[in-house]
């Protein structure tokens, strides 16, 4: 049988991976061109000659360019980017709502702006968060407004001029017809939106010094189950401040109540006043009040950060610097752009299964290169975020109080000596 005249002629493949790298062909290869850093370079000329030997480039052809090997290398540090910031944001977005964010050109990388020269040019995936326990403010804010004692919330003032023999006022109407007038703080508020009335005073809280008594009360105590306190020259007792607060808001809570026949229900923002207004009656009756407004935007003359951080998404975090990678990390990256390089072969060989030869065919290997491939990826990923999971801020914290609770129970069982001079 006469031999079959091969056509290429060569019996050598036209693309083989070479056992080292060059550097000036490393930039132009990059599909991003995220890093181009002297060390980047570095380490992608060096990760062509670790692919070469690990997958056997001595002894068999690999069907890669160099070019194949450093795209692999920034996508890896890309991969061990997105994974350690991913990690990073759960540490510190609870800390970071409602704080400036930025703008990312299309590498991720953070642009030219206000927030940028604020960090100094030095991204905040770097920095480390002063906490301030921001998003469990942010609620309890919410809640202590309702109790009156905080919160972000404009609270407003308004008057009703009482009238004789009127027992019935619209609240909301008043509020509509003063800001409509101006001349109040309110004036620039929608109030077509629910005021919510917070309070409904008549009297001066001046009567709220009566609780001190004549010698001026000043590190007295008040007992109001007495004459009203101990406030002779002779009597001093030492007592929480928190004591004195809520005695003193019994009393006038009391004041308002027991000396007083005024009262008055309010219902759907219509007040109405018991008894029906007379000659007896104050002249006029303030009520403070909130306006309901929309959580998308802060409320006028309040910066509560409604335009700044919300997510994971609008954190001011860039690709993590090439060099600010250390031993661990690199290490990681390598493997993972080895295994990237086995899949890019695999897929390559996967094209043609077999390939004839005079009298034979050798069968390609490109089905199991992928499915090692596959694993190893989906196994570094695994190996990187169980790592990070155990080093979370709360886990850090708990492991601390665990040490020093074990160091605690050693020291207890060390004997204590008797100093004798």
């Amino acid at each position: 049988m006469a031999v079959p005249t091969l056509s290429p002629s060569s019996a050598v493949s036209a693309i083989i991976l070479p056992s080292t790298g060059t550097r000036a062909d490393v930039s132009g290869s990059l599909p991003f061109g995220v890093y181009t850093g002297a060390d980047f370079v570095s380490g992608a000329v060096d990760q062509v000659a670790f692919t070469y030997r690990r997958l056997g480039g001595d002894v068999l052809d690999i069907e890669l360019t160099a070019n194949n090997v450093y795209a692999a290398y920034e996508e890896a540090v890309l991969e061990y980017s997105y994974i350690v910031n991913v990690h990073q944001s759960k540490n510190t977005l609870s800390n970071l709502m409602g704080q400036a964010t930025g703008t990312f050109d299309s590498s991720g990388e953070l642009q030219a702006g206000t927030l940028l020269n604020q960090l100094s040019g030095t991204g905040a995936e770097l920095r480390y968060p002063r906490f301030d326990l921001g998003y469990a403010n942010a609620l309890a804010s919410a809640a202590s407004e309702k109790a009156q004692v905080g919160g972000t919330t404009t609270f407003y003032s308004a008057s009703i001029d009482i009238v004789d023999g009127v027992q019935d006022y619209d609240l909301q109407s008043i509020i509509s017809s003063s800001a409509a007038a101006g001349g109040v703080s309110y004036a620039s508020v929608d109030v077509n939106k629910k005021a919510n009335i917070q309070k409904v005073f008549y009297k001066s809280p001046r009567s709220f010094w009566r609780f001190f008594g004549y010698y001026g009360g000043i590190n007295t105590i008040g007992n109001l189950g007495t004459y009203g306190q101990y406030s002779d020259d002779s009597t001093w007792q030492v007592v929480p401040v928190w004591q004195n607060k809520l005695q003193a808001m019994a009393y006038e809570d009391a004041l308002s109540t027991r000396t007083s026949h005024y009262s008055y229900e309010i219902r759907n923002n219509k007040i109405r006043l018991y008894p029906v207004p007379g000659t007896d009656w104050v002249t006029k009756v303030w009520f403070e009040f909130t306006i309901d407004t929309d959580p998308l935007f802060d409320d006028a003359g309040l910066d509560t950060g409604v335009e700044g951080v919300n997510n994971m998404n609008t954190l001011p975090f860039a690709n993590i610097p090439y060099t600010n990678i250390n031993s661990i990390g690199k290490q990681w990256i390598r493997r993972f752009a080895l295994s990237l390089s086995k899949e890019m072969l695999g897929l390559i060989r996967n094209k043609f299964t077999t390939i004839p030869i005079p009298g034979e065919s050798v069968t390609l290997n490109g089905d199991a290169l992928l499915s090692q491939a596959k694993e190893e990826q989906t196994a570094l990923r695994e190996e990187l975020k169980t790592v990070l999971a155990e080093m979370t801020y709360d886990k850090l914290v708990a492991t601390d109080a665990e040490m020093m609770e074990s160091t605690q129970n050693l020291q207890a069982h060390i004997p204590m000596t008797i100093f004798t001079g």
